[in-house]
């Protein structure tokens, strides 16, 4: 057995390092309706359901996330921070404190060409009782004007399906321009590239 004062010494490195882990500084971000923030445990029913909506998924995965599923992305999306830095926000009503969506930027090493690994790629996805209300719109800025100057990237970039004519609007009006026409696991996506 430890003496004593190496147990105690033990368990502050653990406590340190089980304190450290996921408390990488992820800021919150508001808006004028939104807060972009750390993802809560509590939040986890309402993503469940709003990976399991079809209208949510058509243009991404195109088929509804099992809750497991659900659980392998929350995870991912909450270790992105700890080991990129940057990742996905929660996003949350102001005025209600609603969950409403996921924005941020990630690395997802994709494998499609032209490569996009090692630039930070936006995503925005929300609930479908807050689209056409000008929320991702609001928000991609509010990404944006916080990427630029915490990022340090010349560029980011985000790709959409051809089809989802409203992210392609969100992401024209936020300084983003068309690239290029790529496949992406069998669907046709356009790459979107925004200078800073």
């Amino acid at each position: 057995m430890l003496p004593a004062r190496d147990r105690a010494a033990a368990g502050v490195t653990r406590r340190i390092a089980l304190d450290t882990f996921g408390q990488s500084p992820q800021p919150v971000i508001e808006t004028q309706r939104l807060r972009l923030r750390r993802h809560r445990i509590d939040d986890f029913e309402a993503f469940v359901a709003l990976w399991a909506t079809p209208k949510v998924v058509r243009f991404i995965t195109g088929k509804p996330s099992t809750r497991e599923e659900s659980w392998g992305r929350y995870l991912r999306t909450a270790g992105s921070w700890s080991v990129l830095g940057f990742g996905f926000f929660a996003v949350e009503e102001k005025s209600t404190g609603a969950y409403l969506g996921d924005a941020g930027f990630h690395d997802a090493r994709r494998d499609m060409l032209p490569s996009i690994e090692g630039i930070p790629e936006a995503g925005w996805v929300l609930s479908p009782s807050v689209h056409g209300k000008g929320f991702a719109t609001e928000i991609v800025k509010a990404l944006h004007a916080w990427g630029d100057s915490y990022l340090q990237a010349e560029k980011s970039v985000c790709i959409i399906s051809p089809e989802n004519l409203a992210s392609i609007r969100v992401a024209e009006k936020c300084g983003y321009a068309e690239v290029t026409r790529t496949t992406y696991h069998d669907d046709t996506v356009i790459l979107f590239e925004r200078h800073r």
